[in-house]
């Protein structure tokens, strides 16, 4: 128990950001709106430089697991750093985008217990399938 209650003092650093990067993918492709808004709401929380946080973050060890959960989830693929990436490296990740929703696979279950608007219904796995798909032909 007293572990638990010195952990509460150890912090980790928020996955924060007030503007919008330069190399966000929407700075440099067209996004349709209504895939933007599916984006945003069940992918941009782990894949962007801008995590809005749940209360239950302010609780130590659930923030060192939110926050490790954020950093993979950014190493893998990240929305606002995606004009960094090489057009072979944005084709790739574009490809994996479609693939890991169609599987289920993303949003990750223990992402959506919480956040049951990040659940994608079969219409929006194929909108952002569809979507997916024609940015990395067009590249």
């Amino acid at each position: 128990m007293l572990l638990l209650l010195i952990l509460q003092f150890f912090r980790t650093e928020k996955n924060s950001s007030s503007a919008v990067s330069e190399n966000a993918i929407e700075k440099h492709y067209t996004i349709p709106a209504p895939v933007q808004s599916l984006l945003k709401t069940s992918c941009y929380d782990c894949h962007s430089n801008n995590t809005e946080y749940p209360w239950y973050n302010n609780i130590q060890p659930v923030a060192f697991w939110l926050n490790s959960h954020v950093k993979d989830g950014k190493k893998h693929l990240n929305f606002d750093e995606f004009n960094t990436y090489s057009l072979e490296r944005k084709r790739k990740k574009l490809k994996e985008v479609s693939e890991t929703i169609e599987k289920g696979e993303m949003p990750l279950p223990s992402y959506t217990i919480i956040h049951g608007d990040a659940k994608l219904s079969a219409d929006d796995i194929q909108a952002l399938k569809t979507w997916a798909n024609s940015l990395a032909a067009e590249l």
